[in-house]
């Protein structure tokens, strides 16, 4: 009785960290406390804000009968966890940011089943959308423009400011900023899979320095927001092959930059968008090797027919 009684909270708190960890694409307990040490170092209040949206997107899932190896794998709490992260970090009064955070976790939730089977239909992952459909419909209500809340940065010189920002990238995967979260998150996505770890750093130093040629501003880079949606593209498709992943990462980076010039708040849209197209184009080869291969079966299994000499 006293070890169900200890057991039931243990898994609960798993299923709470591994939601966190999905973040970064990681189902792993250990990441997700990475994560929420990365908040308390760079802004406490987002620690908070995830934990409530990851609570509110799993209940909502239990209620809504998804599988329970999903929910407890963290697929159904994450992207509760990001509308969470989206409201604290666009809207500055606590108050309003609770309401919203709870009320868009609830509706991530409930939009991920349908909109899940539907992309999975045509070889498309759900990744972060449902916490993307959900923000757009309510941001346009705040002020417009709204940008995220970030901590000013420092203007360290030479490798300092390069590997800075660079981590900071991983930081901004939760909204978060700074090379300090940055290194922690790193560090709990290589507590998962050291190979992932150095994929997503190659992701975000690709990112970074092809918006820096791009013309973007060193505050952008400082604070991270150049590379976080390749760190999530690389990590989305390291087990697609460096050419699929590096051209991921390449389209990831047109999209945003195109986001940045339009002024559009594209959060992780862009990584979204460019793991699609990587996708989908593989889902459209596959579908079309089968296609070839049934053919060719077909053909073999058509009697031979031998031509027939009449003699007169």
């Amino acid at each position: 009785m006293h070890a169900a009684a200890t057991d039931a909270p243990s898994a609960a708190l798993r299923t709470l960290l591994r939601s966190v960890g999905q973040i970064v694409l990681q189902p792993n307990a250990f990441t997700g406390a990475c994560l929420l040490a990365a908040w308390c170092v760079a802004v406490p209040r987002l620690a908070c804000a995830a934990l409530m949206g990851a609570v509110a997107a799993n209940v909502s899932a239990m209620l809504a009968g998804y599988h329970d190896d999903d929910t407890r794998a963290g697929l159904h709490g994450f992207n509760g966890a990001l509308a969470g992260l989206a409201a604290f970090s666009f809207i500055r009064d606590a108050a309003t940011a609770t309401a919203v955070a709870i009320l868009a976790a609830t509706a991530t939730a409930w939009l991920a089943g349908p909109w899940s089977r539907w992309l999975r239909a045509r070889g498309l992952g759900c990744l972060s959308s449902p916490c993307l459909i959900v923000t757009w419909c309510w941001l346009p209500m705040i002020t417009s423009g709204a940008q995220p809340v970030s901590p000013a940065s420092l203007h360290p010189s030479g490798f300092a400011q390069w590997s800075g920002g660079v981590l900071a990238s991983f930081a901004q995967t939760g909204f978060a900023s700074g090379a300090l979260a940055g290194s922690l998150v790193l560090t709990g996505i290589a507590a998962a899979s050291r190979r992932q770890a150095l994929s997503a750093l190659g992701g975000a130093t690709l990112a970074s320095t092809a918006h820096l040629l791009l013309g973007a501003t060193p505050h952008s880079f400082d604070t991270g927001l150049l590379g976080f949606n390749g760190v999530l593209t690389a990590l989305a498709l390291v087990d697609s092959g460096v050419v699929p992943m590096l051209g991921g990462v390449a389209v990831s980076i047109v999209l945003q930059a195109a986001a940045a010039r339009f002024g559009w708040p594209a959060m992780t849209a862009p990584f979204v968008l460019a793991t699609w197209c990587v996708q989908w184009l593989r889902h459209r080869g596959t579908r079309g090797a089968a296609a070839d291969e049934s053919v060719e079966c077909a053909e073999s299994a058509q009697p031979v027919t031998t031509p027939v000499t009449r003699r007169n």
